[in-house]
């Protein structure tokens, strides 16, 4: 107990005192901090703390780690020292958000909108990995697939194939859901709207190009056709939001006696036109620009896109702009004419670059408690989670996060050269291979002694010339 007060008592000191925190939360393994001025943090004198295992900051948040089962013990020290009580992690959220600039304020939008959706989508590419396996021709048998030479397990591979591909076929569904939850609206009537853009009585968008013809409705002297929105993301973000603030206009003037009768009906109403007239046709073109902006660089120049996309996602992990990515990983995936992401794989690989880096910070460490560190944030970054090893561990010394970024980089250029592309959005790190195309492994496994050999190698070598030059 002695112990965990005078680590909290230490903590507080070197974040600039009991004054500088507006509000503070925890998770798991890191106590997650809402400061009034950051630049009063001392980071050296805070990761020389005993239990402190690093520190970073993102979305507003100082996040300092220290581990499961310590965490809460530390926390509840620092709320009793403070004597600024227990917040919820949306009360600190919003205290963070006072700390960002406008464009931080809407990538933050994006992520707590994609964030809560993250789970199905990630779920959905692991099983479509699994499809892949059973069905992809030449892993297992020469020019066939493992369905090809046991068709008893193709009825099998049927219903995993449908399980995974709900989550993409009702994209909308989800992101209706969490956008007008964002936004400020009932997240059930978002559900209700992104589902209506993808009714069957619709016109799939994944056959919108090759229809002979196109249903239309006439209205008001209009031919608004009945296209659905499958696999797409700007029309159901921006119809989400008009729903939610026309749901709260109303609930300001309707008594409450009739909101049930009134609020939803006409809510749902108003944006269902707007989106069949609107919002849709011209989300759609823009999306379709976005699209095209991005395929063609990678068309045109893929050594260029692969190596400008490689060394800048990490450093975009650090702004939080990566979260603006996804919505683009989500729209190329949904879009009939290019079927994949090119983006996703090259995100699979910056994981294991700064998990290779964080590998050889333990090897040329000599301080064991940085060793155990960078050892766990190893292991968590070839899993998919790099927050560990990018902020405990190579931006606090800088070179191994460069060498991450070099190594990232050459693979990025590599796999973008080779088209390898991903139908799915899966697990990053090592297990990542399972989300991409089945034709493109043996790249993507070059890809990935890439990203496994360079960092390590580079890092290394720096170290080495970092301890020379001392």
């Amino acid at each position: 107990m002695s112990n965990n007060r005078e680590v909290a008592q230490q903590i507080i000191d070197a974040i600039g005192g009991k004054d500088n925190i507006s509000a503070a939360t925890h998770c798991v393994t890191r106590l997650r901090l809402a400061l009034n001025d950051e630049s009063q943090v001392n980071k050296e004198a805070l990761e020389n703390i005993d239990l402190v295992k690093g520190s970073f900051s993102t979305n507003g948040q100082f996040q300092v780690v220290i581990g499961q089962g310590t965490v809460d013990k530390v926390y509840a020290e620092l709320v009793d020292l403070t004597g600024i009580g227990e917040s919820s992690k949306q009360e600190l959220k919003d205290a963070a958000e006072k700390n960002l600039n406008p464009l931080q304020r809407a990538i933050k939008v994006l992520a707590d909108i994609f964030i809560p959706i993250l789970p199905a989508i990630v779920t959905a590419g692991l099983l479509m990995g699994i499809n892949n396996i059973l069905t992809g021709a030449g892993i297992f048998y020469d020019e066939a697939s493992v369905i090809d030479m046991h068709p008893q397990w193709a009825d099998f591979a049927s219903i995993i194939n449908l399980i995974a591909n709900t989550a993409f076929v009702f994209l909308p569904g989800l992101i209706g859901w969490s956008a007008v939850k964002k936004f400020g609206g009932s997240e059930l009537l978002g559900m209700v709207l992104g589902l209506m853009l993808v009714h069957p009585d619709l016109l799939n968008a994944w056959g919108y190009g090759s229809a002979e013809e196109v249903p239309v409705w006439h209205l008001f002297g209009l031919d608004i056709q009945k296209v659905g929105y499958q696999g797409q993301v700007l029309p159901v973000l921006v119809a989400s939001y008009v729903l939610a603030k026309i749901e709260m206009f109303l609930r300001k003037r309707i008594p409450d006696a009739f909101q049930l009768l009134l609020v939803a009906p006409i809510a749902l109403l108003v944006t269902g036109f707007a989106s069949f007239i609107l919002i849709g046709p011209v989300t759609f073109t823009v999306g379709g620009w976005i699209t095209t902006a991005v395929v063609s660089v990678f068309e045109a120049v893929p050594l260029l896109g692969g190596l400008i996309y490689g060394a800048l996602y990490a450093p975009l992990v650090i702004t939080g702009m990566h979260h603006t990515f996804l919505a683009v990983d989500l729209q190329l995936i949904g879009d009939p004419k290019v079927l994949g992401t090119f983006l996703w794989p090259i995100l699979a690989l910056s994981n294991i670059a700064q998990g290779s880096a964080a590998l050889a910070v333990m090897v040329a460490a000599k301080d064991e408690k940085l060793k155990g560190l960078a050892m766990t944030s190893t292991v968590s970054a070839y899993l998919g989670i790099t927050e560990p090893a990018m902020f405990g561990v190579n931006l606090r010394f800088r070179y191994p996060f460069i060498a991450a970024v070099i190594g990232t980089a050459i693979a990025g250029m590599f796999i973008a050269v080779n088209g390898v592309k991903a139908p799915s959005i899966g697990v990053g790190g090592l297990p990542g291979f399972l989300s991409i195309y089945p034709q493109f492994w043996g790249v993507f496994f070059i890809g990935m002694g890439i990203v496994l050999i360079v960092p390590f190698v580079l890092t290394l070598l720096l170290s080495k010339f970092k301890r020379a030059k001392a």
